[in-house]
């Protein structure tokens, strides 16, 4: 086998047992969804802090 081929095969190897190792998503059921998801600007407490550190005066 050559030196390239082997390369090839290892990192299709490689590839396919990360893909098998990694986690499966679970599905997310509609009633835990917000229905009415918050629209336009919300001031949270990170943006609180920031306006905090950002004022010139």
């Amino acid at each position: 086998m050559e030196r390239r081929e082997f390369l090839r095969c290892l990192g299709s190897l490689v590839a396919i047992g990360a893909a098998v190792a990694l986690p499966k998503p679970e599905p997310v059921r509609a009633a835990e969804l917000d229905p009415k998801p918050a629209k336009g600007y919300r001031e949270t407490e990170h943006i609180r802090r920031y306006y905090q550190t950002a004022r010139l005066g």
